[in-house]
């Protein structure tokens, strides 16, 4: 039976981290933003997807996984599928890099975070990474229509 020693730290250092945000944000004597618009929902929720499949399963991000991770082979272009190691220590910080979805909630935490401290440089920066998922969408888009027009 698996410990849950490591899903419990990973627990207390979200709680911190999320705690971090909040001091930050309130040090900084602002009054909390209104509720996002739409616009940055959309925004952020584009964001959080691109980047957490950056850093959970592209190949060009496989160097940070890598203390953590055993590759079991391709997965979508450009992308890895991969196993957390097995070793306690290491295990837990495999699950969280290699899987989108578990790294989507520190992702969206740190932009949420960020926006009530630097609004528009973080809507920057996701205005960024939902560019690039529309980006990839069209180049999916764009080899699927050449492949089928090949047939």
């Amino acid at each position: 039976m698996r410990s849950h020693g490591g899903h419990l730290s990973a627990m207390i250092g979200f709680t911190g981290y999320a705690a971090g945000w909040a001091v930050l944000h309130r040090r900084r004597g602002r009054p909390l933003p209104a509720a996002p618009d739409p616009w940055d929902l959309l925004l952020t929720a584009a964001a959080t997807f691109r980047l957490s499949r950056l850093i959970g399963k592209a190949t060009i991000t496989r160097p940070l996984r890598a203390p953590f991770t055993e590759v079991d082979g391709d997965g979508a272009p450009a992308e890895l599928n991969e196993t957390p190691c097995e070793e306690p220590g290491r295990h837990t910080l495999g699950e969280l890099l290699s899987c989108p979805f578990r790294l989507s909630v520190w992702i969206v935490t740190t932009f949420t975070g960020a926006r009530t401290v630097w609004p528009e440089a973080t809507r920057t920066v996701t205005g960024a990474l939902t560019a690039l998922a529309v980006a990839d969408a069209l180049q999916f888009g764009y080899t699927t229509l050449a492949e089928h027009s090949e047939h």
